[in-house]
């Protein structure tokens, strides 16, 4: 019987058995070996792997075009390293002024969190279509003397906001969620930042701030992808005029690539805050100008939102595999508790020695499971009642027995994971990652949601602000920007946070840090995030190789598979035999990371679908 039942019957185990909150009893193992938990007591020294566990060293046998293949034009490494090793640690971010900004800062004294903030800093700057601090983020951190930190820097809705705002005559409004005043949260962003260095920084925010803002008031170079952004979005940021006055010449149309960019009125908030602190955003200037826009442009967001903002501390997630512990971020992020769902279901298959193929099909159904239990379950906590049983072994094992190997089955609605009633967690985009040579690693994932988010500009301010509305439900089954779909868990609320993808994760070897990764793209950060620790700890390729290898993303709604373009025919020919509706895209989001390498120095890789794109 092809389906994943012999797992069950080797551990003795009944369907309905399978919900015991500790991991599967190794008693016998046949073909599918249950891994050791990771152990608090065993240290590691940094860089070093126990010959015991090193991974297999296994040649990739995902078959691949070159990236160079997908344009003629474009190399196959960014224009900035894709490894780099510094004695004072590493920086990874999708643009190279933000890598050089945080490097900047490490030769100058600063320890990595100080770095992680200057580079989200000053792509709020040259990467503003993706993040800044009109939007929010997501932060995890092991500091230097061993503490794990999670900062919820997520938007809120606004106090006036409810679950009709975004209905019209009765129906749901996508465009309402997606652009203009009532799409935008209370940004978040700062105000993490600020907590972060107060709790792990050694540098001043006023410090950080001050050269991203001389860049913003010198300008930078558009590139091809900035240049590509805003060419699909033109026509929506001509409705704003202070979107226009930034990103579009005085006909109205789009800064071309070469263009030097520069943001003055960016340049002067960024030196108001540096004066004043944060308060001039939240309960300043900023902020009451912020009230009067959107009281003159049907916006709900208030002066009031922005002055009760507070960044939160959120328990970070520990989950194993393959001897290792994964530390993800809890809900509202879904990324923490979906890595390490679909990561507990594939410990249970032997993924190093299957084709890739077979691999990527497991990791599909694996993915499909896990984010049919997204949609259902997961919100924000401090409103909903989020399930701990997502991460139960047992619950593992039972969506894992569910997985025919050679064929795609459906899944017609979520798991019921064990304890769903009492055991509960508690009330475009980019990442940042960065480690120093003291033990401080960072992971930094921010977001305005889509591409210039909401599309909207105070005038005189600069500020780009988010469309995080749209990350709610709006309507139950009524699909968001990125198709994906929702329930009563992630309805709109006042105060609440919306539930997201991004999933900033660290990798533990006993408690000693070998890894920092997260990534861009919406729903695929997720698949990115579970794909590259798969390739590094399954197939033990290089960390470089782990984040330049094709991928897959399934998010269960819509049923369809994508892959990227370089995924081989015959691959794709194994996946399209086994059921799967394959959607080709030229790449799947994009990752960064940092880790220690075998001789434990420290390496920072940048993906190079940065160039591809």
């Amino acid at each position: 019987m092809r389906r994943f039942c012999c797992l069950l019957l080797v551990l003795g185990l009944s369907i309905a058995a399978c919900h015991a909150p500790q991991p599967l009893p190794p008693t016998s193992e046949p073909s599918f070996p249950v891994p050791n938990e990771p152990s608090a007591a065993q240290v590691i020294p940094p860089g070093q792997v126990p010959p015991d566990e090193r991974p297999p060293v296994v040649t990739p046998d995902i078959s691949l075009e070159p990236l160079e293949k997908i344009s003629p034009v474009v190399p196959s490494a960014p224009v900035f390293p894709v490894a780099a090793e510094e004695p004072f640690g590493v920086v990874a971010a999708v643009h190279p002024l933000a890598v050089g900004a945080g490097m900047r800062v490490l030769r100058g004294g600063g320890n990595a969190v100080d770095a992680a903030v200057a580079a989200a800093l000053t792509l709020g700057v040259v990467d503003g279509y993706n993040s800044g601090i009109g939007g929010g983020c997501l932060i995890l951190v092991r500091t230097s003397g061993g503490e794990l930190l999670a900062i919820d820097g997520r938007e809120t809705a606004p106090r006036l906001a409810d679950r009709e705002m975004f209905l019209h005559n009765g129906e749901a409004d996508p465009e309402l969620s997606r652009h203009g005043p009532l799409a935008v949260g209370t940004p978040g962003a700062l105000a993490a930042y600020r907590l972060l260095l107060d709790k792990a920084g050694t540098k001043k925010l006023s410090d950080l701030i001050k050269p991203a803002a001389d860049l913003a008031e010198q300008g930078f170079l558009i590139d091809g992808r900035y240049a590509d952004r805003l060419r699909r979005v033109a026509g929506r940021l001509k409705r704003d005029p202070g979107s226009a006055a930034i990103f579009l010449d005085r006909r109205g149309r789009p800064w071309p690539a070469g263009h030097r960019l520069l943001q003055p009125d960016l340049a002067a908030s960024y030196r108001r805050i540096a004066r004043e602190g944060i308060d001039w955003f939240y309960r300043g200037a900023y902020a009451r100008s912020l009230d009067r826009w959107m009281r003159a442009h049907g916006g709900v967001l208030r002066f009031a939102d922005l002055a009760d903002y507070r960044p939160v501390h959120r328990q970070p997630i520990r989950s194993g595999y393959r001897g290792l512990t994964i530390v993800g971020f809890p809900p509202p992020s879904s990324g923490g508790v979906l890595v390490a769902e679909i990561l507990n279901i594939l410990q249970y298959f032997p993924l190093a020695r299957l084709p890739a193929g077979t691999r990527l099909h497991l990791v599909a159904e694996a993915e499909k499971r896990a984010f049919a239990d997204r949609a259902f379950w997961l919100g924000d906590a401090d409103f909903v009642p989020v399930p701990r049983g997502l991460l139960d072994k047992g619950y593992a094992a039972e969506l894992a027995a569910g997985i025919d190997t050679e064929m795609a089955t459906p899944v017609p609605v979520a798991g019921t994971p064990p304890r769903a009633a009492n055991d509960l967690f508690e009330h475009h985009t980019t990442h940042i990652a960065a480690a120093d040579r003291a033990g401080n690693w960072v992971a930094i994932t921010a977001t305005l949601n889509t591409s210039f988010g909401a599309k909207v500009v105070v005038p005189g301010s600069g500020i780009v602000l988010n469309n995080e509305m749209d990350d709610f439900a709006v309507a139950p089954g009524v699909p968001n920007s990125f198709g994906l779909v929702g329930a009563e868990a992630n309805s709109v609320a006042s105060g609440k946070r919306p539930l997201s993808s991004m999933s900033p994760t660290l990798v533990l070897r006993g408690e000693k840090p070998i890894l920092a990764l997260g990534a861009a793209g919406g729903p695929t950060i997720i698949s990115q995030v579970v794909q590259v620790l798969i390739n590094r700890f399954d197939l033990g390729m290089s960390l470089s190789a782990a984040v330049a290898a094709p991928r897959i993303h399934h998010q269960w709604r819509p049923d369809r598979l994508r892959v990227e373009r370089r995924l081989s025919l015959p691959v794709r020919r194994v996946l399209e035999k086994a059921g799967h509706r394959l959607q080709t895209r030229g790449t799947i989001g994009v990752t960064q990371a940092v880790g220690r390498d075998r001789e434990g120095h420290l390496r920072a890789v940048i993906d190079p679908r940065l160039q591809a794109e």
